[in-house]
């Protein structure tokens, strides 16, 4: 054998360990079946998951290969059309909305996830706080849901509340203002 077949030979034999084993790419295909299988998940949170177990599984892992791993995936998670933060933004304001959540929490909380912030715009766009706001109220039992009669320092507590929870100045005096048949009448008139 020639020097030259040899090192063509030995270049060959040695796998680049910075690549993942195939094995370790069908664990990470199947650990992100697994996740998005239990519930919806956005890419950034299904990279950082998957990340953080590969580090714990397979110990001294370089990053490199940590990457490789959550790349691989993020890109079965689209290929089998279980990850789309597009949906994922769409389902997850609906869902906030109808809990409670202003505009303004729901795009800290879609930002936080890693959705990108054309998206969260797209999202939110035809969103209406005051319904949000009111769904608030009630489950608080602030204003028009209010057991008893409250004192200067009640409403203080309440719009306080309100603020805190990303609900403006202006909608939060109009919906503690409203009677509680005002109120529900309005939620009544909401699509679900």
């Amino acid at each position: 054998m020639t020097g030259e077949t040899q090192t063509l030979f030995d270049s060959e034999a040695q796998p680049d360990p910075l690549q993942p084993k195939p094995r370790m790419m069908a664990w990470a295909r199947n650990s992100a079946a697994y996740r998005l299988g239990r519930r919806m998940m956005s890419e950034r949170e299904l990279r950082d998951a998957v990340s953080r177990k590969a580090r714990q599984k397979y110990e001294g892992i370089e990053p490199e290969t940590v990457e490789a791993l959550a790349a691989e995936a993020v890109r079965f998670g689209r290929q089998m059309l279980a990850l789309d933060d597009d949906a994922y933004a769409q389902i997850k304001s609906q869902s906030a909305a109808r809990s409670g959540k202003s505009r303004r929490a729901i795009a800290q909380t879609l930002a936080r996830k890693g959705i990108e912030k054309d998206v969260v715009r797209a999202a939110l766009e035809d969103m209406d706080d005051l319904p949000a706001a009111i769904r608030f109220a009630r489950k608080r039992g602030y204003g028009p849901f209010r057991r008893s009669d409250g004192d200067e320092r009640q409403r203080m507590k309440e719009m306080s509340g309100m603020a805190r929870n990303g609900f403006g100045f202006d909608l939060l005096q109009r919906v503690l203002a409203m009677s509680r048949e005002e109120a529900e009448e309005y939620l009544l008139q909401q699509p679900l």
